[in-house]
């Protein structure tokens, strides 16, 4: 391939429309409406596609990595967000560290995994 790749945008169910875009707009996401069933959310250079889709199989198998360059600010970050109280069904989990560097988990109120990770 000769061709220069400029971002990859992965598409992503809801099982609430509303209740996802509430919620990653309030994660820190922009949102730009492509109309009445998707929307894109992007954070600096990386965006991904919400759709107002919901099949469950797809849904509790989807799980998204992002890399961060200090997981623990940004666990704290998210702390600070409240979000679990805010929204049903959303769960964080702490930062643990294994043996290529650390994450923490967020589900999102759908339950897409989010991985927020830095590498060693």
């Amino acid at each position: 391939m000769n061709q220069k790749v400029k971002s990859i945008r992965p598409f992503i169910g809801s099982k609430n429309f509303e209740t996802s875009r509430n919620f990653y707009r309030d994660l820190g996401f922009e949102e730009v409406t492509l109309g009445d069933q998707m929307s894109v959310f992007t954070m600096g250079n990386l965006a991904f596609y919400l759709q107002k889709a919901y099949v469950k199989d797809w849904i509790d198998n989807t799980m998204i990595f992002m890399e961060v360059e200090d997981i623990n600010q940004f666990y704290m970050e998210l702390l600070a967000l409240n979000l679990p109280d805010q929204y049903e069904n959303v769960r964080l989990s702490p930062v643990r560290k294994e043996d290529w560097g650390s994450e923490c988990f967020l589900h999102d109120p759908s339950g897409i995994l989010w991985h927020f990770g830095e590498f060693k």
